[in-house]
């Protein structure tokens, strides 16, 4: 099914409301009622749709984001909302106070996630051309005056997060990655040993609809004996990688650095910034090529490295698909689009709509409600849709936009959608599935 012209209007106008009832002024909620916070790459989702209805505000949440920027360049994963709590077991605990680097005045997580926003920063300067006028030059004055700080997380990513210099992001909690509890992290997460963790309090919020599509108490028991790892010497970025249990090079994260740096570097240029695009295009390509070198020969999958065991981490999951958000070699990139669009992912005979879940249903660890295990991303069809549309894969991104206008027409917005049965699933008006509507509208 295609959505006709009347259809198309009343998704368009759902989600405008959407975005409009999660905006809490300066930043918007991912969901009011469940995540009334900002949390970092959904705020660059957000952006993209609102650059679709409201340059401004557009600039105004990344605005906000990149206040909450550290001083050594780190961009939390977490802007906290004062007072409010939502799915975060023991909010508190997540609080990177009194952490040197985190900016006065301003509550936040001590930990990252993917660098998304360089994307949604090109999206805004899209919109703002087309728009012209005032608005073009309130987005080039925004880019020139905040350029320094998204070089400076580009840089410290870079950096600090891949010492080695091998081109891969290394993260030290699962929720960096963004795919919290994908099956990828099933193998790091086993070897995490917690010590002495003080109980933490679960909320009525902190489950919405079928108990299984959520963490389980153990689960959260390792995830904050990460973060009071982190805590006990202060988040700093070289002690961290002596006391943290969970270190893993993340393929998907170092490929969205890669295809982010490439889009910096265009912006750059384009402000007169030149004097940064040569490094700028040199982490785009030492990560591009760090991503297709971890492509298993067997699988045609992109994988992720346990830094501790030294392992591969080879989960049939759609981080496989890296090399297509990164860019880099036709070849690679016509093989993973053949294997996506095929038996094992999108051409699946159960799926209700040809969409990637985010696991393989030939996967033994497939779990058709369980998050990040089976359920379908609408905001990641949309990165998805974007790169196809970067490279000039049309036939893929025709396929990801119809089939994404048909699961969104329901108008649920949900976070996250049953493969099969095409359910909407976690929370109900999630701002990013509500900026992927208005992405895929035009």
């Amino acid at each position: 099914m295609t959505l006709g012209e009347p259809q198309q209007r009343a998704l368009h106008d759902a989600a405008v409301q959407v975005l409009r009832r999660n905006d809490l002024g300066t930043r918007t909620s991912a969901a009011p009622e469940l995540y009334p916070h900002q949390w970092s790459w959904d705020s660059a989702f957000v952006a993209i749709g609102l650059a679709r209805i409201d340059i401004p505000r557009a600039i105004t949440e990344l605005r906000g984001l990149l206040a909450a920027q550290w001083s050594t360049g780190m961009l939390p994963h977490i802007v906290f909302v004062p007072g409010a709590h939502g799915y975060l077991p023991d909010a508190e605990r997540w609080g990177a106070q009194p952490a040197a680097a985190r900016p006065p005045a301003v509550r936040t997580s001590g930990i990252c996630q993917p660098p998304a926003q360089a994307i949604a920063l090109q999206h805004v300067l899209d919109r703002a051309r087309e728009k012209g006028g005032a608005e073009l030059a309130a987005t080039e004055a925004f880019l020139t005056e905040t350029f320094d700080g998204w070089l400076a997380w580009h840089r410290w990513l870079a950096r600090v997060r891949d010492p080695d210099g091998v081109g891969l992001v290394e993260i030290h909690h699962g929720w960096e990655s963004g795919f919290d509890n994908s099956p990828r992290w099933d193998g790091p997460y086993s070897r995490v040993r917690p010590g002495t963790v003080a109980p933490f309090v679960r909320r009525d919020t902190d489950h919405v609809g079928d108990p299984a599509e959520r963490p389980s108490d153990e689960e959260y028991t390792r995830y904050l004996w990460l973060i009071d790892q982190m805590r006990s010497v202060d988040f700093d970025d070289e002690r961290v990688r002596d006391v943290i249990d969970f270190r893993v090079r993340d393929v998907f994260f170092s490929a969205v650095l890669a295809a982010a740096s490439e889009v910096l570097a265009d912006i750059g240029e384009e402000i007169g910034r030149g004097d940064a695009t040569a490094e700028l295009r040199e982490i785009a390509v030492r990560f591009r090529e760090g991503v297709a070198a971890t492509v298993d020969p067997c699988t045609g999958l992109a994988r992720d490295f346990d830094v501790r065991s030294g392992e591969w981490i080879g989960k049939a999951t759609i981080a496989g698909f890296a090399p297509l958000v990164a860019g880099g070699d036709l070849e690679l990139l016509s093989r993973q689009r053949t294997l996506l669009l095929g038996e094992h992912w999108m051409g699946h005979g159960v799926l209700r709509y040809p969409l990637p879940p985010s696991t393989s249903p030939m996967s033994a660890d497939f779990r058709r409600r369980t998050c990040w295990r089976g359920p379908v991303w609408p905001f990641l069809n949309m990165l998805l849709g974007w790169a196809s549309a970067r490279d000039h894969a049309w036939d893929l991104r025709a396929v990801l936009r119809d089939a994404s206008l048909d699961q969104l027409a329901d108008r649920t917005f949900g976070e996250y959608y049953e493969p099969i049965t095409g359910e909407s699933l976690g929370s109900r008006d999630q701002a990013w599935t509500a900026a992927a509507a208005l992405e895929w509208l035009g």
